[in-house]
């Protein structure tokens, strides 16, 4: 407005604002009726929210009781659930599509896989483990100047693990890969050095298709063992290939410098070595279609190498499972 009261044309004006000829001439109306106040900034009316801050406390509060609390036969909330939640409470109707964006925006929810929990598990051996067995065998270990070994094993197949990709809208990417039931069976260990607490990772695949027996286990004690000379304390799963074998315990007979521990039952969230395994199929390994075995385990292998020597990644999953471990 202050360069049309200086006598430039508003076509220029709008020209030289970027705007159309049109809101040039509507702001000129709006000072002429109400001065400069006219023109101040004002925002932009939009529809209020349907629910109110007082019942979106509320909301928070159904929500959190979990979606079995409210008839549902488990605790996961879907945007369907949510919107006939919302409905039934409330009596606003919104659109799944909308319940989400709704729940992202205003609850700041996310969207997350849920983890599987057995329903063996006994909630209290466990807090019992972790907060007085745990802590006595690392009291143990570091005492006898052992080695610290969270060991697992698991397996790798020929069809690949589908995660999520990128692709142009309504062009679903196809991934060609071999529908059978090939697989490498594999074992491997975190370790801990008893002194200066370095991590280290030590792995063995099985030939194809072999699955893992207690001679197996065995033979990789035996690897262990020689890679890391002096005592070793064990701590692996109540597999029967493992304490529970007569050819391991006949083998930790002869070997009392190892020491093997059993974590509590159904708590594969406590092994570090879990990770291991999860980060490789699920993340490193992911849509990976190889051609054959021997090529699936040529990838296995380089990326258990890298793995090896990223010190601060094995230290990020002992740290994932909370385990009382100052490192």
């Amino acid at each position: 407005m202050e360069l049309v009261r200086q006598g430039e044309r508003p076509a220029r004006v709008a020209r030289f604002l970027g705007v159309h000829r049109s809101s040039v001439g509507r702001w000129r109306a709006a000072a002429d009726r109400g001065g400069d106040a006219a023109l101040a900034a004002r925002p932009h009316p939009h529809r209020p929210p349907h629910l109110t801050d007082e019942q979106l406390r509320c909301l928070e509060a159904l929500l959190a009781a979990g979606a079995d609390g409210h008839g549902w036969p488990n605790r996961l909330w879907t945007t369907a659930r949510v919107a006939q939640l919302i409905r039934r409470h409330f009596g606003v109707s919104y659109h799944p599509d909308h319940v989400r964006r709704f729940l992202r925006h205003r609850l700041h929810w996310t969207s997350q896989k849920p983890q599987r929990k057995a329903r063996e598990r006994d909630e209290d051996e466990i807090a019992h483990w972790v907060q007085e067995e745990f802590p006595r065998i690392v009291a143990e270990t570091w005492g006898r100047g052992a080695h610290l070994v969270f060991l697992d094993e698991s397996g790798y197949r020929l069809t690949p693990s589908v995660r999520r990709t990128l692709a142009p809208r309504g062009q679903t990417p196809v991934l060609d890969a071999w529908d059978r039931r090939d697989r490498l069976s594999a074992l491997s260990c975190l370790t801990v050095s008893p002194r200066r607490h370095r991590l280290n990772l030590y792995f063995q695949l099985l030939p194809k298709n072999a699955n893992v027996h207690a001679e197996d286990v065995v033979s990789y004690l035996r690897q262990l063992k020689e890679s890391l000379p002096g005592p070793l304390t064990i701590i692996w799963d109540r597999n029967q290939i493992h304490g529970r074998s007569k050819l391991v315990r006949a083998y930790l007979a002869e070997h009392p410098e190892i020491v093997a521990e059993d974590f509590p039952g159904y708590t594969p969230e406590l092994n570090p070595d879990e990770y291991v395994w999860g980060w490789t199929k699920y993340g490193r390994l992911a849509n990976l279609a190889a051609n054959d075995t021997d090529a699936l385990w040529d990838v296995v292998v380089e990326q258990l190498i890298e793995l090896k020597y990223r010190p601060r990644l094995l230290h990020s999953f002992i740290k994932k499972t909370k385990l009382p471990l100052r490192l």
